[in-house]
């Protein structure tokens, strides 16, 4: 006997919540006091006309469309209509330099932009470098004042075109978009995601197992939806039939907490730094407890145990850490506890299992390798390079660039050094440059990070290595005061000390900063720091 043969492709994840969950809502925060309703038919007839209007573009199947663009209705439209016509999405993060911007897009060779209407001087910059681009498509309902030529309004791309598309019969194996790295080691690289990868991502999200999103939920997905397809929150929502929130350009805490509140969200999506934010903001209310709030999930950086200890404690409110990769498409852990762990006392369940990158979800498998390549002993001390692998990790970059980080044996090199504990958990022990190397033994700068900040008074706090002609290398603490506090060397050593941290691997000066740098997906930016310290 044969399974029907049913393709894992784009319009799987459309056509679903349409049929089945037609008057579920999608919001998105489109001005100070203004919010953008409607249902998952209506979303389903405007990227039917989007698909229509691609097709007259003079843009053919396999070549990309980009984006250049907030957390909207709009851009979920974008985000679906064009895969399931057999093109290719690719997300410009908004955040890039105008160079790195010009440089990616030429390098993914993209025929099409579509804009929020606020990204048009950037793109103005570009100049020569949009040269190969046929159109550029504002997200609006009319062309704002602009020296690009030819610019189309969205609404009046759309406007006239039949709101039934007939479904394509396209290939899984067949590109679907395309996320570029940050860069941070050297010019971004494309990491191409295919239909077949998507969908399988897709049902790993929405699994409980993932980040637990049914029809039944409430998702607001902070992250931006050029980053990694916002850890495939959209795609996985869409999928699911779940009532979906977007922020928009409106990304401040206060904001995020009008959301929170006012559409009942259960599940939320962000970086460390938002969730600083927004914990001051709740605190600022009186906020106690958020009954509907199911649980926060926390990527892109490592979060400060202080943190998660602070959402449990003051607002009743789960911090659940979630990695991946760019090249992972990207969810590859999440950190739930196992069903023996109900009855643990919270400060053995952050220790086990809430600090930790978590347990790879179904679909992922995980190797943490020593110099000669050996497997290192799950006993939470051995560190050594991880290294992924699964059906939506990708297996070469865009132009296969960078062919060293595939291994021979079908693993990627995250360039990530973790540790794993017998449980099973893993935990990412640092960056592999970010490693400091102290009269030849190493000393974590994620881990030391994360106890700093656990002092009441530091917003915010990174480590880097810095020359030392004695010991090669020492660690330099570059500390953010929260406002009206002073932070003294000996306060730190004395508050790092009393967690258990050997004398030799006390930080020996610490710099005091208004704030740290961070990357275009805002993680910490330490080769800024590096620069101006090291």
């Amino acid at each position: 006997m044969a399974m029907m043969e049913t393709p894992l492709n784009a319009w799987m994840m459309f056509a679903h919540a349409p049929t089945h969950y037609a008057d579920t809502e999608v919001v998105t925060k489109t001005g100070p006091d203004e919010l953008h309703r409607y249902t998952y038919a209506d979303f389903a007839k405007r990227a039917q006309q989007l698909m229509h209007a691609l097709d007259k573009l003079d843009i053919g199947e396999g070549e990309r469309v980009a984006t250049l663009a907030w957390n909207t209705y709009r851009h979920l439209e974008c985000y679906f209509a064009v895969p399931c016509t057999a093109r290719v999405l690719h997300t410009l993060n908004l955040r890039l330099h105008v160079e790195d911007l010009a440089y990616i897009i030429g390098h993914a060779d993209d025929r099409v932009i579509f804009a929020d209407p606020d990204m048009l001087p950037i793109l103005e910059k570009i100049g020569d470098g949009l040269a190969k681009v046929k159109h550029i498509i504002v997200l609006d309902g009319t062309v704002p004042e602009t020296t690009l030529p030819d610019v189309i309004a969205y609404e009046d791309l759309i406007a006239d075109e039949s709101d039934s598309y007939a479904p394509k019969d396209i290939p899984e194996s067949t590109p679907l978009g395309i996320c570029y790295t940050s860069g941070t080691t050297g010019r971004p690289k494309g990491a191409v995601y295919t239909h077949r990868s998507t969908v399988l991502h897709s049902f790993a999200a929405a699994s409980t197992g993932g980040v637990g999103i049914g029809p039944q939920e409430c998702v607001l997905p902070i992250v931006p939806m050029f980053h990694a397809n916002a850890w495939g929150m959209p795609h996985a929502s869409t999928m699911a039939g779940a009532k979906q929130v977007f922020t928009g350009r409106h990304l401040d805490a206060a904001s995020i907490v009008d959301l929170l509140a006012g559409e009942r969200v259960t599940i939320a999506g962000g970086v460390p730094t938002i969730w600083l934010a927004v914990g001051d903001e709740l605190s600022k209310r009186g906020v106690t407890e958020m009954p509907g709030l199911k649980h926060v999930v926390c990527g892109g950086s490592q979060p400060p145990r202080a943190l998660i200890e602070r959402y449990e404690r003051e607002f009743g409110i789960n911090i659940i850490q979630a990695w991946g990769m760019t090249e992972t498409n990207p969810l590859a852990s999440v950190s739930w506890p196992k069903e023996k762990m109900r009855d643990w006392p919270a400060g053995r369940l952050t220790d086990a299992v809430r600090t930790q990158a978590g347990i790879p979800v179904p679909g992922i498998d995980i190797s943490i390798r020593d110099d000669e390549g050996n497997e290192v002993p799950a006993d939470g001390e051995a560190m050594g390079e991880l290294l992924v692998r699964g059906p939506w990790v990708i297996d070469s970059y865009l132009y296969n660039e960078d062919p060293d980080r595939f291994t021979e044996d079908g693993w990627f090199r995250t360039g990530d050094v973790a540790v794993r504990s017998a449980e099973g958990y893993f935990v990412i022990a640092d960056r592999t440059k970010d490693l400091i190397k102290s009269g030849g033994e190493w000393i974590s700068s994620v881990d030391m990070e994360g106890h700093i900040m656990a002092m009441p008074g530091i917003l915010e706090a990174a480590v880097i290595a810095i020359p030392d002609e004695k010991w090669q290398e020492r660690p330099l603490a570059c500390v953010v005061p929260r406002p009206g506090e002073t932070i003294s060397l000996e306060e730190v050593r004395d508050h790092l000390a009393g967690r258990g941290w050997a004398k030799w691997q006390l930080p020996d000066r610490i710099e005091v900063i208004e704030a740290v740098p961070k990357t275009s997906v805002g993680k910490f930016d330490k080769k800024v720091l590096r620069v101006r310290f090291g």
